[in-house]
């Protein structure tokens, strides 16, 4: 078993963005979803193998969960899973929820990682964003978990905000390098089909960053964090040696992974891929029945080719040819390699000589167009 995700759904006030499930519910659910989370965790105990090496609090904001809640969830995942001595507990975390209260709490879980999303140090475009910290929030709250003893810290930035220059966003990325943490993820800003700032951008009331400006500052993010020491191992993600996110890779590798909790998916590591409903209150009520509320999707052999393809190649490994040889058939190696042909030409792929296909620096700013050429 690679991983075990809780999704945590319970957020103060939605961000602009987000298109993940999330609901500004009360406080008063979180009891009744915490215990529904446990008795789901008891169900699936099977499908989470001899020991947990991964597990990760995401949402929504795990962090707006109250120090009852925090404690009788974690109090369940020792009762009805294995997690290993050296396991990677993460908690995603919003700046203004960490205190030092908070971190006590923190204290008697055994979480030792922690994602925090801050997105900008720009207190005007945070404002646009509908983020609840300031830039100053955020930089306290690295400082107080790394005098806390936690030092496996990851920090979130976006780029391409409406309003943000490539200067602003190069004095984000320095700001997260100043404050010593292991750990960078920056996305491209994505407007998502029922998300309040796709909307605003309909309605005309913000302007959508141009593709130039956007990729400009991804070359800037490599740039700094390269230079700054940090491996890019992933397209979006940054680490210090040792540091890369444990349980995020096992997903970019294609292991097994169970997912507990309204709008949280699983997959079996083989075919078999499910999800939860996102619905708070129809979750709980199905749990409460022992019933499980998710869809099933057995993925055929063009599908699971073609994931492996997309999530082997945004990986500083790449896709190894060897393995599409056996785990398919020798003429999908064959294809794969002819497909190839025209990006390693250009200079966006290049083949190791130990089999291993890989984005070069180039390809990176193009990883969308070359990995569609090589899927079925």
């Amino acid at each position: 078993m690679a991983g075990l995700y809780i999704h945590i759904p319970f957020c103060q006030s939605r961000c602009v963005y987000c298109d993940f499930y999330s609901t500004t519910l009360p406080r008063v659910w979180q009891m009744p979803y915490v215990r529904a989370l446990v008795e789901e965790l008891r169900m699936r105990r099977a499908e989470c193998g001899p020991q947990v090496e991964t597990l990760y609090l995401g949402g929504g904001t795990p962090s707006q969960l109250s120090r009852e809640a925090l404690l009788k969830l974690f109090e369940g995942i020792r009762a009805h899973a294995a997690l290993s001595p050296t396991a990677e507990i993460t908690i995603e975390a919003n700046p203004d929820d960490i205190s030092p209260k908070w971190i006590e709490t923190l204290r008697e879980t055994p979480v030792n990682r922690v994602s925090m999303g801050v997105q900008s140090f720009d207190d005007g475009i945070l404002r646009t964003l509908h983020r609840r910290h300031t830039a100053e929030q955020a930089r306290r709250a690295v400082g107080m978990l790394q005098e806390a003893g936690y030092d496996n810290l990851s920090l979130d930035l976006i780029y391409g905000l409406p309003g943000q220059t490539l200067e602003a966003f190069g004095a984000d990325v320095a700001t997260v390098l100043s404050l010593g943490v292991p750990h960078l993820s920056a996305y491209a800003l994505q407007y998502e089909s029922g998300t309040q700032l796709y909307e605003m951008r309909r309605q005309g009331l913000i302007e959508e960053a141009d593709e130039e400006l956007s990729l400009s500052c991804y070359q800037r993010l490599i740039d700094l964090a390269e230079g700054a020491g940090l491996e890019h191992y992933e397209i979006s993600n940054f680490a210090r040696p040792g540091r890369r996110s444990r349980h995020n890779s096992s997903y970019w590798t294609g292991a097994a992974y169970v997912g507990l909790g309204a709008g949280a998916h699983s997959y079996d590591g083989a075919r078999r891929r499910s999800s939860n409903g996102e619905d708070l209150a129809e979750y709980i009520r199905s749990i409460e029945k022992g019933e499980r509320p998710c869809d099933e999707e057995v993925l055929d052999d063009d599908t699971l080719y073609n994931e492996l393809v997309m999530l082997r190649l945004r990986t500083r490994e790449g896709l190894y040819l060897p393995e599409v040889e056996v785990v398919y058939t020798p003429e999908r190696r064959l294809y794969i390699s002819r497909m190839a042909e025209r990006a390693i030409k250009t200079g966006w792929l290049t083949e190791k000589a130990d089999g291993h296909l890989c984005l070069t620096r180039q390809g990176l700013f193009v990883s969308d167009d070359v990995i569609s050429d090589l899927m079925a």
